[in-house]
C-alpha cells in the first residue's frame, strides 16, 4: 500500500508517468498496433511476449506473467523498494514529494547520505593527493589491481592522524553527533571525536541505488588489529542486509544470470579485474537469510566460493543452512571450496580467469554437495550407516519448501540410504499469494464488466441510469463490492488511469485479481466493438439476477415449484452461480 505517501500524490504521479518512455530507456520497444512490444526482460525469450499498453499504462508479459505499472516496472526491473520507486519516478517526472512526506527522519536520512558521500570523496582525494599516498598506491598495486578497477570500486584511502576526516567534515558544517550516527568516528576513553578509519584502504559500500552508506577499511600495516574493520550499525548501514559488490555487478551487467558469493572486498575487486564481474561479498557476518532473498530477487543462480580451511567449510555449510527454505523451483545453488590456504584473490591472480571458470563449471551443485558432507559423517556401506544417512539427511531436507525440487531430493535421499521411502514431515501449507489463488480467473459476466471499466474507465460515467439494479444488500457480496467501489473511485476520480486505479489496490487480494482482469484486451477493433452498449448490458443483467435471487423464495412460495417459472426466470436462475 501507499504507506505515508498521500493517495492523490500516487495518483498525479501515475497520471504524468509515461510508462512506455520509462520502459523503453531500458528494454527497446517495437510498435504493434495500439500497444509496444519487446522480448521480455523478466525471463528468457526469442519471441516477443512483453505488451506495454500507453493506453492503460500498464505492462504485460504473455510468458511469465509479469505485468504492473510504472511503479511495479521500477520495482522488478531496478530491485527498488515501494518507497525507492516512488521517489525515482518522481525525479522523473519532476514532481516533489510531498512536504508531509519529507519528515524529519527522511530529512535525517538525506543528511547523513550527504555527509557519507563527503566522507567517500575524502577518501578518494587523499588516495590521489595525500603525502602517504604512495603506501597505499603500492599496495594496490602489488595485489594486481589497476587504477581503473580502483575508480569502478571507488577505492579510496584513510590517511594517518586522529581527526583529518573529521576535521574536514566538521568544516563543511556537519556535527560530531551527525558524523557518529553515520559511523563515521567514534570517540576514545576521554569522550573525543577520533576518525574510525586511520591509515587503511577504503571500500565503499553502496546500496542498490549505488548510493554510498559505509565503508570497509583494510589496515596498511601488518600490525594493526582488526586487519578488516566495517562501519558499524547506522540508520542507513545494517550489514546483515548488505553486499559488497552488488550494485557493481548490476550495474556492469543489467541481464545477470549467476551471482558469485565469496567472503572478502578483496576476492570480489580481484576477480572484477580479471573480467569476473559477478561476485558479491558478505560484510564481516554469516550469510543471511535477508542476503539470500536479495540475491535471489536479482538471479536465480547462486554460487558459494569460500576458502577451502575449516572456517570456509563452516561458512559453506552454514550458507547451505540459511539457503534451503528460500530454494523454491526455479532457483539454484552450488558450492566452490578453493584449496586450503587459498581464497578467490590468490586462486584468481596465481591461475588466471579461464582456469578460475573451470573451478566454477566443476562446482558442486547442492545436492551433491549436501549429500557428499553427510556420507562422510557415515559408514554407508552397512544397514545402520545408511539408517545414520537418512536421519542426518532428514531435518535438512525437511527445511525445503513444497514442489519439485524437494521431491527430487527423496528421491536423492531414497536413493543414497536405500530407503523404500523416507518419513519426511511435509512443511505446513504456506498462505498463497492472491495471484497463486487465482492462476486463471473464470470468466463471468461481474469480471467481464469489471475488465470492461478497467480498459475504458470513463465508463463508469455512464452508470448512474442503472444504479438502481444494484440493491443494497446485494452490494455486500465480494465482487458486486469491488465493482461499486471502483465506479465509486472513477466517478470521484475522473481523470485516473488504469495504471493509477491498480495502485489503489496494491498488495491486497482484490488487486491480484484486477491486475489479471487488466490484460483483457476486446479481440476485435475497437472501431467494431461496442464498449458502452456491453457494459450497460452486462450490468442490467446482473441487477437483475440480483433482483431475482432477493425475490427467489417468494416466487417459489407462491408458484410451488421452479417449472412455474418463465424460461427467463429459470434461465436467470441457472446463471446466479456464475455471477461473481
Amino acid at each position: 500500500m501507499a504507506g505515508r505517501i498521500p493517495q492523490e500524490f500516487l495518483d498525479q504521479l501515475l497520471g504524468r508517468a509515461d510508462l512506455v518512455e520509462i520502459v523503453n530507456a531500458r528494454v527497446p520497444l517495437r510498435r504493434a498496433g495500439r500497444e509496444f512490444t519487446a522480448c521480455c526482460p523478466f525471463h528468457t525469450e526469442k519471441t516477443p511476449s512483453f505488451s506495454v499498453s500507453p493506453h492503460k499504462q500498464f505492462y504485460h508479459c504473455f510468458g511469465c506473467g509479469a505485468h504492473g505499472n510504472a511503479i511495479g516496472f521500477l520495482m522488478a526491473y531496478e530491485r527498488l523498494e515501494f518507497l525507492e520507486a516512488v521517489e525515482e519516478l518522481a525525479r522523473f517526472t519532476g514532481l516533489n514529494l510531498p512536504q508531509a512526506f519529507s519528515n524529519e527522519s527522511a530529512t535525517s536520512t538525506r543528511s547523513l547520505l550527504e555527509w557519507v558521500a563527503q566522507a567517500d570523496r575524502f577518501y578518494r582525494q587523499q588516495l590521489r593527493e595525500h603525502p602517504l599516498r604512495q603506501r597505499a598506491v603500492d599496495y594496490l598495486r602489488q595485489r594486481g589491481l589497476s587504477g581503473q578497477i580502483a575508480q569502478t570500486f571507488g577505492i579510496g584511502y584513510a590517511p594517518p592522524g586522529w581527526d583529518s576526516l573529521g576535521k574536514a567534515l566538521i568544516k563543511s558544517g556537519a556535527s560530531a553527533e551527525e558524523l557518529s550516527t553515520a559511523g563515521l568516528i567514534s570517540r576514545d576513553e576521554q569522550g573525543r571525536p577520533r576518525d574510525r578509519f586511520r591509515d587503511r584502504i577504503m571500500f565503499p559500500i553502496r546500496d542498490r541505488r549505488g548510493r554510498v552508506i559505509a565503508f570497509g577499511g583494510r589496515a596498511l600495516d601488518g600490525d594493526t588489529t582488526p586487519k578488516y574493520l566495517n562501519s558499524p550499525e547506522t540508520p542507513l548501514f545494517h550489514k546483515g542486509a548488505e553486499l559488497y559488490g552488488l550494485y557493481e555487478a548490476r550495474t556492469h551487467n543489467r541481464q545477470l544470470q549467476r551471482l558469485l558469493v565469496v567472503e572478502g572486498y578483496m576476492d570480489v575487486v580481484a576477480l572484477a579485474q580479471h573480467d569476473i564481474q559477478y561476485a558479491v561479498a558478505t560484510l564481516g557476518t554469516a550469510t543471511t537469510a535477508e542476503h539470500v532473498d536479495r540475491l535471489y530477487r536479482t538471479v536465480n543462480d547462486l554460487m558459494f566460493c569460500f576458502d577451502g580451511d575449516k572456517a570456509g567449510r563452516a561458512a559453506a555449510w552454514r550458507a547451505l543452512e540459511t539457503i534451503l527454505p528460500l530454494l523454491r523451483d526455479g532457483r539454484q545453488a552450488s558450492f566452490l571450496l578453493l584449496p586450503e590456504g587459498q581464497d578467490p584473490d590468490s586462486v584468481i591472480r596465481g591461475e588466471g580467469r579461464a582456469a578460475f571458470e573451470e573451478r566454477i563449471e566443476r562446482a558442486a551443485p547442492l545436492a551433491e554437495y549436501l549429500f557428499a558432507e553427510l556420507r562422510a559423517q557415515t559408514d554407508f556401506t552397512s544397514l545402520a550407516g545408511r539408517a545414520r544417512l537418512a536421519e542426518l539427511a532428514r531435518p535438512f531436507l525437511e527445511k525445503l519448501p513444497e514442489g519439485h525440487f524437494r521431491d527430487l531430493m527423496e528421491k536423492q535421499l531414497q536413493q543414497e540410504a536405500q530407503l523404500v521411502s523416507t518419513r519426511l514431515r511435509r512443511p505446513p501449507p504456506s498462505v498463497a499469494s492472491p495471484i497463486d489463488r487465482n492462476p486463471r480467473l473464470t470468466r463471468t459476466p461481474l469480471r467481464k464488466a469489471i475488465a470492461l471499466l478497467l480498459y475504458r474507465p470513463e465508463l463508469a460515467q455512464l452508470t448512474p441510469i442503472i444504479d438502481p439494479v444494484f440493491h443494497e444488500e446485494n452490494k455486500e457480496e465480494s465482487g458486486v463490492k469491488l465493482l461499486v467501489n471502483l465506479l465509486a473511485i472513477l466517478r470521484s476520480n475522473p481523470q485516473l488511469k488504469t495504471a493509477a486505479l491498480l495502485e489503489r489496490y496494491r498488495d491486497t487480494r482484490e488487486g491480484a485479481i484486477l491486475e489479471q482482469l487488466a490484460t483483457w484486451e476486446p479481440g476485435v477493433p475497437e472501431q467494431n466493438y461496442h464498449f458502452e452498449q456491453e457494459f450497460i448490458d452486462i450490468l442490467t443483467s446482473l441487477g437483475r439476477r440480483n433482483a431475482l435471487r432477493e425475490h427467489l423464495p417468494d416466487m417459489l412460495m407462491r408458484r410451488g415449484t421452479p417449472r412455474a417459472l418463465s424460461s427467463e426466470e429459470r434461465e436467470a436462475l441457472r446463471n446466479l452461480g456464475r455471477t461473481k
